[in-house]
């Protein structure tokens, strides 16, 4: 597992998600989508209703990274 922070280019260790029942479900929704994929890179977003928040999520392969910024195999190979 790894997060980052984007507005501080940080790794995250710990992090809390509240969601709503419709968020959960749509959630839901991404991450059958992301298994149906059975592909590395691809990557969806979970936004609020305002769109000031976001959640994006993706698969990654830890022996091949690929699809992803330089910025995400960074945080992929090294959690920093």
């Amino acid at each position: 597992m790894r997060m980052l922070n984007q507005e501080t280019d940080a790794p995250v260790q710990m992090l809390t998600v509240l969601l709503t029942r419709s968020e959960v479900q749509e959630l839901h929704g991404i991450l059958d989508d992301l298994l149906a994929a059975d592909s590395t890179g691809d990557h969806y977003h979970l936004s609020s209703p305002d769109y000031q928040k976001e959640i994006t999520v993706a698969i990654y392969g830890e022996s091949d990274p690929r699809g992803f910024s330089e910025r995400m195999l960074k945080l992929i190979a090294e959690d920093r």
